[in-house]
């Protein structure tokens, strides 16, 4: 688990911001004129900058639009502190990342664009700002100026080199005095990346690139955990983690210097936890806040990162389970809650699971807005939100105790998963068994609540319970004549079914938020819900048996047309209700 900031190194932060606000602090940052004056003088190794943009988001920004996590800014002219805009917004706008999307775009306007906007950065945001010049945002900002050198300022006047090589200085050596910043996790490390780019790219300034690599060796050890996962249990955080380290690999090679071994390692472990986490459509698993993603990006990074680490089925200090027979792939989260600086993001969606069938998700967790609103916040992260049990409409606790096993003979996989986020407060443990067969055509489980060893008590009392299983937006589902069967139809053309025994089944409306660029997505959700009852033998006070198989169905095309009509008007009758 990582070690969050001190507290000392939180409130000295904060003191020292203190110092950063006065004016006077801006002197303390050197001249504001390059000590060369020749390209040659100034520059040591230009990083690569190897992601692409977008060009339609270039094209907006040429326009005078910013979009960034569902939030829109328009005008003549940018406002640097545009109000009503979230503090996530606005670090992403100070990071200068989208100047990818302009370079995609490319042609002498896209270019001007940059030069335009980074000027007028220069002009209003001399000072130092919280947002702006928070360790995170300033690293990415150097990495993005620095990067995209030869786009749009190799070939600019002198006066405009001038003021973009000095101001990289100024902020590269405020960098060096902030870091770690009050900061942790993913956050760290693109300001450690920005301190070590500059520091190789700029001559006489090595010992920034120094100071760097020792932060990052501390870093490393421990964010990233024995089995390659990110201590953020985050998808889409691993993900960028790795695309992080990666840049820093080929920063240094540019430099001529050997890539320290821990970040080599790091690199060879967190690659093949990235594949284990992607399902049949490449895409990532949506766990602890993560979203998607996009399959090509992903893609791209594992290239860049030329591990060849074969996806792992178990991750057991990361805490998730991979299993996979035939087209079906079953992720699970088996492991504990994270905690320190991650509490607040972290999600209540132990035992857990997602399940795709080729390209298609059929069982997904709801996902996660990526914008700034603390109220979706609370719902993403509830245990409703999740493929799982819920009691009491209470989410399970983040602290709780757990445990699972798995067996595999002649390719059917056992998964067995056992949680006490109830125990303290119903005095119920959560057991969830799954398996899996090998041709991957029949998925069983079970979902019981179970006396708590040192609860029973509490155990006795009826408490309601509901088993929840969201659907991708592009299933459609509908009951069967038989009310405990659900027929499920794919996009691609498959049709499963999906039975319960004990509880009654129902499906409800739900919403999706793991689409990039589509905040809320109508969909639906199998619940199963009832009541606990007496103990058994076993101190079993509920038991839920669930099953979701291929079926062969054969109808005319008019029909399956009709009643995904009807679905698409039903859910469209709850929205707007």
């Amino acid at each position: 688990m990582i070690a969050a900031p001190s507290r000392f190194q939180e409130w000295r932060y904060m003191a020292a911001s203190l110092a950063y606000a006065l004016p006077i602090y801006k002197y303390t940052l050197g001249s504001t004129k390059p000590g060369r004056r020749t390209n040659a003088d100034i520059i040591g190794a230009i990083p690569p900058d190897p992601w692409p943009g977008q060009a339609a988001r270039g094209a907006a920004i040429l326009k005078g639009e910013f979009a960034f996590y569902g939030e829109l800014a328009a005008g003549a002219r940018l406002s640097w502190r545009a109000a009503g805009m979230s503090e996530r917004w606005l670090g992403e706008l100070h990071s200068f990342s989208w100047l990818r999307d302009l370079r995609a775009l490319g042609g002498d306007p896209a270019r001007r664009r940059a030069r335009e906007l980074t000027a007028d950065w220069l002009d209003r945001n001399s000072t130092w700002n919280r947002i702006s010049w928070r360790p995170d945002v300033l690293g990415r900002r150097l990495f993005a100026w620095l990067g995209s050198y030869d786009f749009y300022c190799a070939s600019a006047t002198d006066e405009f080199r001038d003021q973009y090589f000095s101001a990289i200085v100024r902020q590269g050596r405020h960098l060096a005095r902030a870091l770690p910043g009050g900061i942790t996790g993913e956050p760290l490390l693109a300001g450690i990346k920005g301190l070590i780019t500059v520091g190789l790219a700029i001559r006489g300034h090595e010992k920034w690139a120094d100071q760097g690599l020792a932060m990052l060796e501390r870093a490393l050890e421990t964010q990233i955990l024995a089995d390659g996962g990110h201590v953020s249990r985050n998808p889409k955080v691993q993900l960028q983690v790795l695309q992080h380290i990666v840049d820093l690999r080929n920063v240094l090679s540019v430099a001529g210097r050997e890539s320290p071994p821990e970040l080599l390692s790091a690199i060879d472990r967190a690659a093949p936890f990235v594949r284990m986490l992607r399902h049949g459509d490449g895409k990532m698993a949506q766990f602890n806040g993560s979203d998607e993603g996009q399959s090509w990006l992903i893609d791209m990074v594992l290239s860049q990162a030329d591990a060849r680490g074969r996806a792992p089925g178990a991750a057991p200090h990361t805490g998730f389970q991979r299993l996979v027979a035939g087209r079906s792939v079953l992720l699970f989260d088996v492991g504990p809650s994270v905690g320190n600086k991650f509490e607040a993001s972290a999600h209540a969606g132990t035992l857990g699971f997602e399940l795709s069938i080729g390209k298609d998700r059929v069982i997904v967790n709801c996902g996660a807005m990526q914008g700034g609103d603390d109220e979706w916040g609370r719902v993403q992260r509830s245990t409703a939100a999740h493929s799982t049990l819920i009691v009491e409409d209470t989410n399970s606790s983040q602290s709780a105790e757990n445990d699972h096993s798995r067996t595999e003979n002649a390719g059917n996989i056992w998964l067995n998963g056992r949680h006490e986020g109830y125990a303290d407060r119903y005095g119920l443990t959560h057991c969830r068994r799954v398996y899996l067969a090998s041709a991957g055509d029949d998925i069983r489980g079970e979902d019981s609540l179970i006396l708590a060893a040192d609860s029973k008590r509490k155990g006795c009392m009826a408490y309601s319970y509901k088993v929840r299983f969201h659907l991708h937006p592009d299933i459609r589902a509908h009951k069967d004549a038989d009310g405990n069967i659900i027929v499920l139809r794919l996009p691609t053309g498959g049709t499963w079914r999906f039975r319960v025994d004990g509880g009654s089944v129902h499906i409800a409306e739900g919403i999706y938020l793991g689409v990039e660029g589509k905040p809320v997505v109508a969909s639906r959700q199998i619940v199963v819900s009832g009541v606990t009852g007496a103990a058994d033998g076993n101190n079993v006070v509920a038991n839920i048996r669930w099953g979701i198989e291929r079926i062969a169905i054969a109808q005319p095309v008019e029909i399956i047309q009709r009643d995904r009509a009807i679905e698409d008007a039903a859910v469209n009758a709850d929205l707007m209700s």
